[in-house]
């Protein structure tokens, strides 16, 4: 066990002592689903206020423009909501990207909506763990950063996104900018509920492919008819045969048809797919565009195709594995056995590795059942996560690299 030094000692009591219970329980009565826009301008202008303790200038950044195809073939443009943004001491030798997300996956209208203790010390809520204690987390680990004098050897910037649970598309590219030039990055996901991190990610991309056909009589002259719901359901079977243990295809849901005596001239499919490395990624793309051909030619039909890879697979390169063992050293210096193990979840850390950056990504609380109604937080990880995080924070501070 690595012993803690005066400075660091100092800093985890001000980061255990930190209000994080009570600010979790503010934050996840409400509602912030990513498509209520009140909601998460309510969560955003708590989290600013909250954040606000914190030295640097915090703002609240537009987010990007986000396409969807709707169940009738037409693209359309989603609206979504703010992000926060602080940065802090930009000319710090040591820079670091810390982030989190504000939404959740329960609408405005999901029965999901209060808070109740479940037994002593494990809180049910929306958000709890994923990720308002995360939030909690941070702030506390920073608070208590910024009292050391090992603060100005460190700069960073906060980025709390509004769209994480769909995608984080609107937020991708604010991503990619604050990763750059960044020593390490930390996110703050949950951990599972035994304190484990997760390590390797697969990629992830949401597709929508419109097939068109022709429509005909079904009775009268079929033949004339191309029928594209027969080609959505055909191109289903083909991507769910390419599983393989370097890429998970889940061919999810066709909207199209209509009355049963008119041959329907179009179907929608949408499909998720996780290629477990990069170079599974280029070949998935490639086979699905492959795939798609051969539906367009067995089918006479034209498919179109929406949507793309917006999470690349995240590995566990060297520098990632060195800020793993850095988290690991420091969990043992507090007594905590750091454990990690990869995961078939995706999440914002699967981009900040893409930029080149190590990552740790479920810096959080310990919970569980998340995008469930039974999502619960262990309240007592919420102090023993914030002194791991600051503790970590110091130590990067100290060395200056990973």
């Amino acid at each position: 066990m690595t012993s803690l030094s005066t400075i660091e000692a100092a800093t985890l009591e001000r980061a255990a002592e930190a209000p994080m219970l009570a600010q979790v329980e503010r934050w996840a009565a409400v509602n912030s689903g990513t498509g209520n826009l009140a909601g998460l301008q309510t969560v955003a202008v708590l989290l600013a206020d909250a954040f606000a303790v914190l030295p640097g200038d915090i703002r609240l950044v537009a987010p990007d423009p986000v396409e969807s195809v709707d169940a009738a073939g037409r693209v359309q443009t989603i609206e979504r909501g703010a992000h926060l943004h602080l940065r802090v001491r930009p000319a710090a030798p040591v820079q670091l990207l810390l982030t989190g997300h504000m939404d959740t996956v329960f609408a405005a209208d999901h029965p999901f909506q209060s808070l109740r203790w479940i037994e002593d010390g494990v809180l049910n809520g929306p958000g709890t763990a994923d990720m308002k204690g995360g939030l909690a987390v941070i702030l506390a680990a920073l608070t208590a950063l910024e009292a050391s004098p090992l603060a100005p050897r460190v700069g960073y910037d906060v980025l709390i996104n509004s769209d994480e649970e769909t995608g984080s598309h609107a937020s991708a590219a604010l991503i990619a900018e604050l990763a750059q030039g960044k020593t390490a990055a930390l996110t703050y996901e949950p951990a599972l509920p035994d304190g484990t991190l997760a390590g390797a990610r697969p990629g992830s991309g949401n597709f929508s492919i419109t097939i068109h056909g022709r429509s005909a009589h079904a009775g009268r002259n079929p033949e004339e008819g191309r029928n594209a719901l027969v080609a959505a359901a055909d191109l289903a079977l083909r991507l769910n045969a390419l599983k393989s243990l370097e890429l998970k295809v889940n061919p999810a849901k066709i909207d199209g048809g209509g009355p049963n005596n008119i041959v329907p001239d179009q179907a929608i499919l949408r499909v998720n797919m996780r290629p477990a490395t990069p170079a599974a990624m280029v070949a998935a793309e490639a086979t699905l565009r492959g795939t798609l051909a051969n539906i367009e030619r067995d089918h006479d039909v034209h498919c179109h195709l929406h949507g793309g890879f917006n999470r690349p697979p995240k590995p566990m390169g060297p520098a990632a594995a060195r800020l793993f063992a850095l988290v690991r050293d420091c969990g043992s210096a507090l007594g905590l056995d750091i454990a990690w193990k990869a995961t078939g979840g995706v999440c914002d850390g699967n981009n900040i590795a893409a930029c080149g950056v190590p990552v740790v990504d479920t810096m959080g609380p310990r919970g569980g059942a998340i995008h469930s109604s039974d999502e619960f937080l262990i309240a007592d990880s919420l102090p023993e996560r914030a002194r791991l995080s600051a503790l970590t924070l110091s130590r990067l501070a100290e060395r200056g690299t990973v």
